[in-house]
């Protein structure tokens, strides 16, 4: 029997989800109940063989209205512990949008409250649905690359001007009193931070000892879109690079350091480069399991959660350092340029410093990067 669902934010990114959604309703997994937006959506902006789900701006009116058994979440992020726990207080089971909380006393919340109410909870991050993770894991287990000695996360993007205008809480730090906390490390290229520490093994609150960051920005802005972090964990150091603003931008990956090799995760084509000594490279692309599809068969069968609220307790705590840390630094006129016709800002040899930290583990400043702060440190 396909399972009732709402949608709560069906434009943006949730158009993503809509496409799923009429993806597992044509396998017949699901039935789109509702879809939650302040202003409805047209006829136009619901695909083909979704039919004519009912439509409200109450999350909660319409969870109880259709008996929707999920609601998936992807709305703004100050909203995301506030409608995680009423549909929670409804029984109502959840897939919820990247970061999942602007705060850890937030995170902490939601989390605590979906537990209380015994509902099960899957958070948005779509790379711990990779077949390569664990079998990225299993090579660390049987020694493949030797000792690891840390994890390098590398992210090199560029976004146009328009996409810090895109919504009113895009680009920010906090918007009308509340956390928004909308940086390239704990927006964007968040998957970044978590595929690193899940391939670490690294994925809990009480996995991270310590965090340095470096937040800085090229575009008018108030949060950051040009940083990295380095979280000190139990099982050793995470540091990721990332920007918004490279000069050629590229696939985002992960590079595990070892004693004897390394291991490289391109994240978004759940592909793998294995290199050790003695061995030629071996590339490997693996397969993925939608974290939707996962909720089902959690649901269904009690197959394990890819990707539950303790499991992020960690990234949570680099979203905390970033919230905390003191407003990004404004890079220097001289640091970056617009491309001839592009409505966009490139900062001059970031690219270049971004697989550089993945390689060394280092931050900009240690790097050399003369427009790079000194670090902020902050412990857990």
């Amino acid at each position: 029997m396909s399972v009732p669902i709402v949608l709560a934010g069906a434009r943006g990114h949730g158009r993503w989800h809509l496409d799923n959604i009429r993806r597992l309703q044509a396998k017949g997994a699901v039935r789109l109940a509702g879809i939650c937006e302040l202003t409805p959506l047209g006829g136009d902006e619901i695909p083909d063989g979704l039919g004519t789900p009912e439509q409200s701006a109450d999350l909660g009116a319409l969870l109880e209205s259709t008996g929707a058994r999920v609601a998936v979440v992807c709305t703004p992020i100050p909203t995301h512990t506030g409608l995680a726990l009423t549909a929670a207080a409804r029984g109502v089971h959840l897939l919820l949008e990247k970061p999942p909380a602007p705060s850890f006393a937030e995170y902490r919340r939601m989390a605590d409250g979906v537990a209380a109410a015994g509902v099960a909870c899957q958070i948005g991050f779509q790379s711990l649905g990779s077949h390569a993770v664990p079998a990225i894991r299993r090579l660390l287990a049987e020694g493949a690359i030797g000792e690891v000695t840390g994890v390098g996360g590398a992210g090199a993007w560029a976004r146009d001007e328009a996409y810090f205008r895109r919504a009113p809480w895009s680009g920010r730090r906090r918007l009308d009193g509340a956390d928004v906390v909308d940086g390239v490390l704990t927006n964007p290229l968040a998957h970044a931070v978590a595929t690193s520490l899940a391939l670490l093994g690294a994925t809990r609150a009480e996995d991270v000892t310590g965090i340095e960051t470096e937040l800085l920005r090229a575009n008018d802005i108030e949060s950051d879109d040009t940083s990295c972090v380095r979280v000190r964990t139990t099982r050793g150091p995470v540091t990721v690079a990332a920007t918004l603003c490279a000069e050629e931008p590229g696939e985002p990956y992960v590079l595990v350091h070892g004693g004897r090799g390394r291991i490289t995760f391109w994240y978004k084509q759940d592909r793998v480069l294995l290199q050790r000594c003695g061995h030629g490279p071996r590339e490997t692309s693996y397969g993925r399991t939608d974290l939707l599809e996962n909720l089902l068969d959690h649901l269904a069968d009690g197959t394990p959660l890819l990707a539950a609220p303790a499991e992020t307790g960690a990234f949570m705590r680099v979203v905390e350092a970033v919230r905390t840390a003191p407003d990004p630094l404004a890079l220097p006129r001289s640091a970056w340029r617009r491309p001839p016709g592009a409505d966009r800002r490139v900062v001059t040899g970031v690219d270049g410093l971004v697989a550089a930290s993945a390689d060394t583990l280092a931050l900009y400043s240690e790097l050399g990067a003369s427009w790079a702060l000194a670090k902020e440190v902050s412990s857990s």
